[in-house]
């Protein structure tokens, strides 16, 4: 299933994960507010029961989405973490 960027539930996922992230970076030591893109923990290809999961989701900035993408993989803990230590 291809994404749609203008789906509604998509953008309401994208919006929950940002505000949950207080529109900030989650990547330790950046917390940039600029470029923001809402990431899938899990990827969007293989994961499709979690694609609408806000636990599943984490605020990246453009740079740090940059470094992530490729090498997913190595991050799920990190994220996993990150989120499980929010207040939700």
């Amino acid at each position: 299933m291809k994404r749609n960027y203008e789906d509604k539930v998509y953008a309401d996922w994208r919006l929950a994960v940002f505000k949950r992230d207080k529109f900030r970076c989650q990547m330790p030591s950046c917390k940039n507010k600029k470029g923001l893109n809402a990431h899938h923990i899990h990827k969007w290809s293989t994961a499709s029961t979690l694609r609408y999961d806000v636990f599943n989701g984490i605020t990246l900035c453009y740079s740090c989405h940059k470094k992530v993408t490729g090498h997913e993989h190595l991050y799920i803990g990190v994220f996993e973490d990150i989120n499980r230590r929010k207040k939700h």
